[in-house]
């Protein structure tokens, strides 16, 4: 239980960016919802779904700063399964939540208002020199859960905004920045590195979240950001992480060798260092496989989804063609 209560960290920088990102969105919320928000961008009541997706944003950012300041953080220090816990958590988990939960335009907006709030209203002087205040709102911002987007919802598209023409390759680049930063940060000359330089290591977490969320921005929607690749194409992204994450931890696992000799200098009272490297590569292996399969069957089933709605709508369409072409009956004479 100690272990647990004790060593918690008092780390300056992450409690600040943490405070920072937290207070944005919360202030961002908060002004849409009471109508306080920036000039021309009146408050509306917030629907459950974006809610959820607050407390979704909140928790992934509370998940970062934890794996950090508390005694995992600590602990990451002495044993290397807890350092590969640490990893996922920072990688995998946080940006997920993060990226699930997050509307972008709340955190841009709690910014934004945080830095006018001593500054005088341009809309009142707007409207002394003459000129109409603006009221309506801006373009490219996204609607509400469950409002209309203007033409998007005439033909039955999701609301939101797509990634700009001919980034198609964006995923796949992505996907591969992301493997490479897993596997450059698990070999042993930076992993011993950022154990010693506290510099290192406050790059190695940035680059872990940074890496996740530009990754899970590929897979999930992420108002007012959607996926550039179909459902099917984004499984396939899934699954070379997964296979990625996969060999790493299979390659620890079976390691006989000693890989991380920065850890021979603290005292394993359970685990020799050797073993505590396989638990590690376990940990890599198996826990990250958990978020990745859930969406890739998410993933799945939503493409089977539009399959079948395409089929529908096609056997619909071909039915009323049909009828269409059937002769009429005589008429009266």
């Amino acid at each position: 239980m100690n272990m647990v209560v004790s060593y918690w960290s008092a780390n300056l920088a992450a409690l600040a960016a943490y405070a920072v990102a937290a207070a944005a969105h919360l202030i961002g919320m908060r002004g849409a919802a009471t109508g306080t928000a920036l000039p021309g961008r009146p408050g509306r009541p917030r629907p459950r779904a974006q809610v959820a997706r607050a407390v979704a944003y909140q928790a992934g950012l509370l998940l970062a700063l934890l794996a950090v300041v508390s005694p995992m953080g600590y602990w990451s220090y002495r044993f290397i399964w807890v350092r590969n816990l640490q990893d996922v958590v920072l990688a995998i988990a946080a940006p997920a939540l993060i990226v699930l939960g997050a509307r972008w335009r709340p955190v841009r907006e709690g910014l934004e208002l945080g830095g006018r709030r001593n500054r005088p209203d341009q809309r009142t002087a707007g409207a002394v020199g003459g000129e109409e205040p603006a009221t309506d709102q801006p373009a490219g911002d996204e609607p509400a859960d469950g409002e209309p987007a203007g033409n998007e919802a005439a033909v039955g598209e999701a609301p939101g905004r797509t990634w700009p023409p001919g980034w198609q390759a964006v995923p796949i680049l992505v996907t591969v920045v992301f493997c490479a930063i897993w596997w450059l940060w698990h070999l042993p000359a930076p992993f011993d590195a950022a154990l010693r330089s506290s510099a290192l290591y406050a790059v190695e977490v940035v680059s872990y979240l940074t890496a996740g969320i530009l990754l899970w921005l590929q897979l999930i929607e992420s108002p007012p950001l959607r996926p550039q690749l179909a459902p099917l194409r984004r499984v396939v992204l899934v699954l070379a992480v997964a296979t990625s994450g996969t060999v790493l931890g299979l390659i620890r696992v079976y390691s006989a060798g000693l890989v991380y000799p920065a850890y021979l200098g603290f005292r394993h009272h359970v685990l020799s260092v050797v073993a505590d490297q396989q638990v590690g590569g376990a940990v890599l292996w198996v826990i990250p496989l958990v978020p990745l399969s859930v969406l890739a069957v998410a993933l799945a089933i939503g493409w089977l989804q539009d399959e079948e709605s395409e089929a529908t709508a096609a056997g619909i369409d071909r039915l009323l063609r049909q009828n269409s072409a059937w002769p009429s009956g005589p008429g009266l004479r």
